[in-house]
């Protein structure tokens, strides 16, 4: 147990690393952010401390409520500064989705259109929500197409769409998970299941992708399909 411990520690210390160092790329002041917020939360508790007659003891739980109070900070800001790193790249929506959480399955790019305007999949309790990036004028037709499909299958169960994007009708990724997360809950756990398998019987975008007849073009690469099926 001590030897898994030992080698956890260094991977969890070396990931923090990392993910300060990505955060400071973005956020310069984030180290003086992060010492003043503790430096603070210590300072009112010892205060307090002294005036109440106990500074040892608030003065303990000023670091360890400085120490919290840092953390929360850190991971807001850290959150913040992957969302603008992230912010217009191709497939950003997908890995918001993939990590929104226990609950949702997600198929990245069920639907995508000659200028790669993608569409994703997500079915929870909330039902099928799709999640499309790129140009809003062209994902509205391709929206569009999904949804009849989807309505097709799965009958009377609701189906959402989105177009992540800062204009107007349109979610900000940093906003994206809480605003699938405020959706109405209409199914419960075992029908999230069935209406995701009814869809995954479709076939998704990479293993209904035609290949083209005649030679390959020099460099081009296969799409890698699901495997084991």
């Amino acid at each position: 147990m001590a030897r898994k411990d030992n080698t956890e520690n260094p991977g969890r210390l070396k990931q923090i690393a990392q993910t300060y160092k990505m955060t400071r790329r973005v956020d310069r002041k984030i180290g003086w952010i992060l010492a003043g917020v503790g430096l603070v939360t210590f300072g009112v508790l010892l205060a307090i401390g002294f005036l109440i007659g106990h500074p040892v003891y608030l003065g303990i739980v000023g670091v360890l409520l400085g120490l919290l109070a840092c953390a929360i900070v850190f991971g807001r800001r850290a959150e913040r500064a992957a969302f603008g790193q992230m912010e217009g790249q191709p497939g950003a929506a997908a890995a918001v989705l993939e990590n929104i959480g226990r609950g949702w399955q997600v198929t990245p790019a069920v639907a995508m259109n000659r200028s790669q305007d993608i569409v994703h999949r997500a079915v929870g309790k909330a039902g099928i929500v799709l999640v499309g990036e790129g140009n809003p004028n062209r994902l509205r037709g391709l929206l569009a197409s999904e949804k009849k499909k989807m309505n097709r299958v799965v009958g009377d169960v609701p189906v959402h769409t989105m177009v992540v994007g800062e204009g107007e009708d349109q979610v900000e990724l940093k906003k994206l998970r809480v605003k699938m997360m405020k959706l109405p809950r209409t199914l419960q756990g075992q029908q999230v299941t069935q209406v995701n398998d009814r869809l995954r019987a479709l076939g998704d975008l990479m293993s209904n992708m035609p290949i083209p007849k005649g030679p390959m073009p020099k460099g081009m690469k296969l799409p890698k399909g699901p495997q084991g099926r």
